[in-house]
């Protein structure tokens, strides 16, 4: 059976499949990874009202790729006390977020107890707040600095509050690739275990996909093949999220950038491979909310929320540090073609509008 036949019939596709997708024109990318978003979701666009949280930039790993953490690219190292994280969190709740997504460098200095804490003082003070907090890659981290079990360490995530986790981290999941970008961070082994151990828990994440800087489309393919073999065995990934690589202030020196249509049929090619993780999220402040709202006709449904203040992509370019207001959100959704939904950290829709 050839490709476009497995695409008609909706065949389950294979690594030389989805390298394969890549040689297709874009129409016919997009017409077929549209075709599946449409049966799951209509003209639907997802979105949430939430609020992002970078607590620290003080790191002990040197990710090439990173702009956020503190070093000689960026030298104004800072470390916000509960009083400020919980001061932000009610400015934000005034404004009617139901997220606080939290996530950080990994700071030797500030203890356990102090990622844990924030997360009991949150849901004390706002027990209707989802909180979405540590990647695997802190988890990684924390159990390592502190001598502790991935288990262990989730177990405290639960008890302490924390409801769903973010698919940072992740990277590309090539060991040659991250050995170049990120060495001696959480290894894709690493990764995928923790997540197991979350979903096994009962509880969902994300997960993430870094691509446009020294990977081949082979690594991308070869990413979302470990993401669906991990999701066939625990169901518990709520959305793929494909980050698009920002260049500015890191150790990267990427020349080429990704073009739009690259993104794009990354995206469709997203949607067409991962058949059994329930959305593909364009996320607006790494990619523009233009292409993020383009991508939607090219398998993607969702397209994050409105993060009011973001710190970690916006150090490397993005224009994402202010986040942007609910109206904007529909203006551009409903101008786009496209009937926007608020949704819950976990895809319940709250308003259609």
């Amino acid at each position: 059976m050839n490709l476009i036949q497995k695409l008609e019939t909706e065949e389950r596709l294979n690594y030389e499949d989805g390298l394969a997708l890549y040689d297709l024109d874009l129409f016919t990318l997009g017409k077929y990874a549209n075709r599946r978003r449409k049966a799951l979701y209509g003209k639907k666009v997802f979105f949430n009202v939430n609020r992002h949280i970078n607590p620290t930039n003080i790191c002990k790993d040197v990710c090439k790729f990173c702009a956020f953490s503190a070093n000689r690219k960026n030298p104004n190292p800072y470390t916000m006390s509960h009083e400020e994280i919980l001061k932000a969190v009610e400015h934000s709740h005034k404004n009617g977020i139901k997220e606080v997504h939290i996530v950080s460098a990994h700071n030797p200095d500030t203890g356990l107890e102090w990622y844990l804490e924030i997360f009991s003082k949150i849901k004390e003070k706002f027990p209707d707040l989802h909180v979405k907090a540590l990647t695997a890659a802190e988890v990684d981290f924390l159990a390592t600095q502190y001598h502790l079990t991935y288990s262990q360490i989730i177990e405290k995530m639960v008890e302490f509050g924390v409801d769903s986790m973010p698919g940072g981290g992740a990277e590309i999941f090539d060991q040659e690739i991250r050995d170049y970008i990120c060495k001696g961070k959480v290894t894709a082994e690493q990764w995928l275990e923790i997540h197991r151990l979350w979903h096994k828990r009962g509880k969902n994440s994300n997960v993430t996909m870094l691509f446009g800087h020294v990977e081949e489309r082979k690594h991308r393919i070869d990413h979302m093949l470990r993401l669906r073999n991990l999701q066939d065995e625990t169901n518990g990934f709520n959305a793929f999220i494909p980050l698009v690589y920002q260049r500015g202030n890191n150790y990267l020196k990427v020349e080429n950038f990704l073009s739009s249509t690259e993104i794009l049929k990354t995206m469709a090619i997203s949607r067409l491979m991962l058949d059994n993780i329930p959305h593909i999220k364009a996320y607006w402040a790494t990619s523009t909310m233009n292409l993020a709202l383009v991508s939607q006709e090219f398998g993607a449904d969702d397209i994050d929320g409105t993060i009011e203040k973001e710190a970690i992509q916006s150090a490397a370019g993005a224009s994402s540090a202010n986040g942007m207001g609910i109206q904007n959100f529909l203006d551009l959704i409903e101008t786009s073609g496209f009937i926007p939904v608020e949704r819950d950290s976990l895809y319940n829709e709250i308003k259609v509008y």
